[in-house]
């Protein structure tokens, strides 16, 4: 039996996945997380075959929980299922070692076919991704400005956004306040921006997950 830990801070939808995944009879949710923090301590404490995470979480953002148990427990598939559309965010989670990304409007059975498939040990990638993939292979694509950004990059501008003093992002990302100052400095490059309001406003009209 498989065994599935649901992370969602909305207890209707994590029950509603309970009853999506339990009519599959290989399936069994044993454990649910509310917030970014209770999952992280979940996950590093009781065994699970796989994990279905939210982006959007109290406390502590999805991503960041991604990168925290991948970073100690990087053999768990974790499949990341948000409201964003995959456009924004699903090449970005599956470079951080997500398995799969799903929308929250996706259909049941699609579900279920991710989470087996992240439990074989594959990579579940929708149809429109694939296109996704293609296009941006062969250049027929345009990358929004935040897509530009390194992992790292991003990370800092993510904090920015935030409104995290220089000092802080230093110390949460075990790097020098010098550094910040470059970082940032190539974020508002890369980004054609000048300013940190600019990064804010940008953060907020395409509805990224800070």
């Amino acid at each position: 039996m498989t065994r599935v830990l649901i992370v969602d801070d909305h207890a209707i939808f994590r029950e509603g996945m309970k009853k999506i995944i339990s009519t599959a009879p290989d399936l069994e949710v044993v454990a649910e997380a509310s917030d970014g923090a209770q999952a992280v301590s979940t996950i590093l404490n009781e065994p699970f075959d796989v994990v279905v995470l939210d982006l959007s979480l109290p406390q502590m953002s999805g991503l960041d929980v991604l990168r925290i148990v991948k970073e100690k427990r990087p053999a768990l598939p974790i499949i990341i299922l948000s409201i964003h559309p995959e456009e924004e965010y699903a090449l970005k989670v599956l470079k951080e070692g997500a398995c799969g990304y799903l929308n929250k409007e996706c259909v049941p059975d699609e579900l279920i076919r991710c989470i087996r498939k992240a439990v074989r040990g594959e990579r579940y990638v929708s149809e429109a991704l694939k296109e996704q993939v293609v296009d941006k292979l062969l250049g027929r694509s345009v990358e929004k400005p935040h897509d530009l950004l390194s992992d790292k990059e991003y990370q800092v501008f993510r904090l920015i956004v935030q409104g995290i003093p220089t000092k802080e992002i230093a110390y949460r990302l075990s790097i020098a306040r010098p550094t910040v100052s470059t970082y940032r400095a190539r974020i508002l490059r890369k980004m054609g921006m000048s300013t940190n309001v600019e990064l804010a406003r940008y953060a907020a009209k395409h509805d990224l997950e800070i």
